[in-house]
């Protein structure tokens, strides 16, 4: 079985105008709610093997204050085909991932993630499928699995929606 979850950079701070959009900082609202992400995935059971990171700022500072909160920090690759990417560019990207990597975690930004995580599940749960299609809020947390041999064989529907995850459902704000 192989497990994608696509999790959505915390919450960015808009008070600096004029700054490129891809140097924006988390706000903190977004500093409390990354660590939350990476308690909920290491009491969950859900520390990647490895992650692909978007190259932006908030990315990053998303995924350093996550994995501080995970026992054993998966490997990672910060990516420029993540930043602002469509499904097919974030799909390109997980395909490169070596078929000995069984669970995978994309922190990137949306529309690309809520659209791919729509276009993978094509099973799983009714209410957590629903919810992903209303809103992949900032934080929010997409988990798949599938049963392929490899990430190259990814197929739109051919995974299962094991959760849906929003930091307010685990004790956090959202947007």
């Amino acid at each position: 079985m192989r497990r994608l979850m696509l999790l959505r950079h915390a919450k960015s701070d808009w008070s600096a105008p004029g700054r490129p959009d891809r140097e924006r900082v988390l706000s903190p609202r977004g500093e409390s709610a990354a660590p939350l992400l990476g308690r909920y995935l290491a009491e969950q059971g859900l520390v990647p093997q490895h992650a692909i990171v978007s190259v932006a700022e908030r990315t990053r500072q998303t995924w350093q204050r996550l994995g501080k909160a995970v026992t054993g920090p998966p490997s990672v690759t910060f990516d420029d085909r993540i930043y602002e990417a469509s499904p097919l560019d974030i799909l390109t990207a997980i395909a490169d991932i070596p078929a000995a990597v069984e669970s995978l975690l994309v922190v990137g930004h949306n529309p690309g993630l809520q659209s791919l995580a729509l276009a993978l599940a094509g099973s799983g749960s009714g209410k957590a499928r629903r919810t992903l299609a209303e809103k992949f809020p900032t934080a929010g947390l997409a988990v798949i699995d599938f049963d392929l041999p490899d990430w190259k064989s990814l197929e739109p529907g051919s995974g299962r929606l094991e959760r849906f995850i929003t930091p307010r459902a685990i004790g956090g704000d959202e947007d």
